[in-house]
C-alpha cells in the first residue's frame, strides 16, 4: 500500500502520515464505499480504523488498487466510533 502524501488538503500536524498508515494498517479497520448518484465523479471511499496507540481516525479516500491519496483525516466523532465499534463486536 502506497501513498501520496504531495499536496494534501488537510493539516499532517494534526493526523500524522503515520498515524493515518496505521489506521489503515488495523486489521479490524472498515472500508466504506458510499452511494454516488454521479457515475462520472472519481469514486471516494471512506475508512475507520484504529492506530496502535488507540486513536480513532475517520479518513476519506481514493485508491486506484495501488495508490492510495488521503483526501482528509480526522478523529472519527462519537457516532463513529460506535459504528467501529459495533461492527467489530459483531465479527468477534
Amino acid at each position: 500500500m502506497e501513498f501520496d502524501w504531495l499536496d494534501p488538503h488537510f493539516d499532517l500536524k494534526k493526523t500524522t502520515p503515520r498515524e493515518i498508515s496505521e489506521a489503515f494498517e488495523d486489521p479490524f479497520a472498515i472500508r466504506l464505499l458510499p452511494d454516488s448518484d454521479n457515475d462520472d465523479a472519481e469514486v471516494r471511499f471512506f475508512a475507520l480504523g484504529k492506530t496502535v496507540a488507540n486513536r480513532f481516525i475517520f479518513s476519506v479516500f481514493w485508491t486506484d488498487g495501488k495508490n492510495y491519496r488521503v483526501i482528509l483525516s480526522r478523529d472519527m466523532t462519537k457516532e463513529e466510533k460506535g459504528l467501529y465499534e459495533r461492527k467489530n463486536a459483531e465479527w468477534l
